[in-house]
């Protein structure tokens, strides 16, 4: 007796979505007569195409769409309902492939950014530790392992931008392969 109240509940929530997209052909109908209707001049005609065009923008920016599609899917609801809002977003948003490569590859370049990022950060410790350090770093010594040798204020700055660096590229390469 569920599986029938379920198919009802299904074919009742299709047939809303029908009528809102005859409701919105009739508004849209009644939009084109008003405008045929009445004789505007060029400035408002240009402000009613910018405003249909910033409503048509939204409705189909594809990244936002991805964006809420995966926040559901990530979302710690109980599953059902997680299942109905997917459904919900996926009846009234259409998508094509091209719309997730192109999500795909903007998360891909921003992980290789990261990493670069990282990689330079570490790059730049090593060369703090190598290159020789300013007198007002150098004479901040904390550990001596010699009369005029040990660690400085200037190794230690060097180890956390290591350490950072590292933190990052690691990260970022742990995030590349969990996506995949």
């Amino acid at each position: 007796m569920s599986d029938i109240s379920k198919l009802t509940e299904h074919l009742q929530h299709f047939e809303r979505l029908n009528a809102k997209d005859q409701q919105l052909i009739h508004k849209l109908d009644e939009v084109l007569e008003l405008l045929e209707n009445h004789t505007m001049d060029q400035e408002t005609v240009k402000t009613v195409k910018n405003q249909l065009n910033r409503a048509f923008e939204r409705e189909s920016n594809s990244m936002e769409r991805i964006e809420e599609i995966k926040q559901v899917s990530l979302s710690d609801i109980e599953r059902f309902s997680k299942l109905d809002q997917l459904e919900n977003l996926l009846n009234n948003h259409h998508f094509d492939s091209k719309q997730i490569k192109k999500a795909r590859l903007k998360e891909i370049v921003q992980h290789i950014i990261k990493i670069i990022i990282g990689f330079l950060m570490i790059t730049l410790g090593f060369a703090m530790i190598i290159l020789p350090a300013p007198p007002y770093f150098e004479m901040f010594t904390i550990f001596h392992f010699t009369r005029d040798d040990g660690v400085t204020l200037m190794d230690l700055i060097s180890l956390i931008i290591i350490a950072t660096g590292t933190l990052i590229a690691i990260r970022s390469l742990l995030n590349i392969k969990r996506h995949e």
